[in-house]
């Protein structure tokens, strides 16, 4: 009987072989720079119309312009309450004293890391889970591996295990090459710079009751946590597609479709309330620890993590059920 860490090793070996996670490196470091040259030319920009260097001006300045468009009667309703609640937290930072975009490597990193986890990097770790299994069973290698001596639910937990180790380094990857890359331009420090958490966002407006500062660093690691957290649930569906559907560019559309419809949905349903227990609409976990409005009203950090952990359990279920019981030689 072949042990367990064997199939991983395997396992990890197809996946490198694929280069699969060399093109999402490549990726990441063709489009970071550009992402860096496009956030250096916005804050440019906003430094020349703010006339100042003086980031207590800025912020100043940016509350009087949310004000203006909180009073507007062209604004919809649900811009005016994410406004606010800006407002609201931009006032807290100037109380303490913490200006809340010191730009920094450090602080590239976490926003990359914060704006990307709706829908890039869940498309990265797609790219690597999508054909886990479906290509195996197109190719006809999947009747070779299972009649081998190991039971297939050990095949499927080998390419599971590969895959967490593979979305583990896509994660680490990008947090590094953001950091590495920027530093260029903004600098290598602010690890120690404090940034403010706890802020509870409602319709009602900013609880600051629980807010306290811990350093960057922390939030660094928090951030990447709750990143890491919605990709693997990606992964898992991913998985579970893979072994549903036959073909590879089949599996990888679906899951296109639905990452894609999870952003429209955050943007467009936020009246329709039980789109929240759509896993798409929750993937953006990182969005709570920035104190910003939640896409549908009564969404929290731990309703988004129960809900990506049902999902990812479903899926994870579903795969060993079918791949356990499906009949592969014919």
């Amino acid at each position: 009987m072949i042990g367990f860490l064997p199939l991983v090793r395997n396992e990890t070996l197809k996946v490198w072989r694929k280069k699969r996670f060399w093109v999402i490196v490549a990726l990441l470091v063709v489009l970071i720079p550009i992402f860096t040259y496009a956030q250096w030319k916005a804050a440019e920009s906003f430094r020349k119309q703010s006339g100042t260097d003086d980031w207590r001006i800025r912020a100043e300045q940016q509350i009087h312009d949310f004000n203006n468009r909180i009073v507007s009667p062209r604004v919809p309703e649900e811009w005016k309450r994410t406004l606010r609640v800006e407002v609201q937290r931009l006032e807290y930072h100037l109380e303490h004293g913490i200006d809340p975009s010191a730009p920094s490597g450090v602080t590239f990193a976490r926003e990359f890391a914060e704006n990307a986890v709706g829908l890039f990097l869940p498309l990265m770790v797609m790219v690597i889970g999508a054909d886990l299994v479906s290509s195996e069973q197109a190719q006809g290698t999947i009747k070779l591996l299972l009649t081998r001596p190991v039971r297939r639910w050990k095949v499927l937990a080998s390419k599971y295990a590969a895959l967490t180790l593979y979305v583990t380094l896509t994660v680490v990857a990008a947090a590094a090459l953001a950091y590495a890359i920027s530093g260029a331009a903004f600098g290598y420090s602010g690890w120690r710079v404090p940034v403010l958490v706890g802020f509870q966002v409602s319709a009602a407006g900013v609880d600051t009751t629980h807010v306290h500062a811990v350093e960057q660093w922390q939030y660094l690691l928090m951030t990447l946590g709750l990143v890491w957290f919605s990709c693997m649930t990606v992964a898992a569906l991913s998985l579970m597609i893979s072994v549903l559907v036959r073909s590879t560019a089949a599996g990888m559309g679906i899951l296109l479709a639905l990452l894609i419809a999870g952003s429209i949905l955050a943007n467009m349903a936020s009246s329709w309330e039980h789109a929240k227990y759509f896993f798409m609409v929750n993937l953006n976990t990182v969005s709570y620890l920035a104190g910003q409005m939640p896409p549908i009203p009564g969404m929290t950090l731990p309703f988004s993590l129960a809900v990506l952990s049902a999902t990812a359990l479903v899926s994870v279920a579903v795969s060993f059920a079918v791949f356990t019981n499906r009949d592969v030689m014919n």
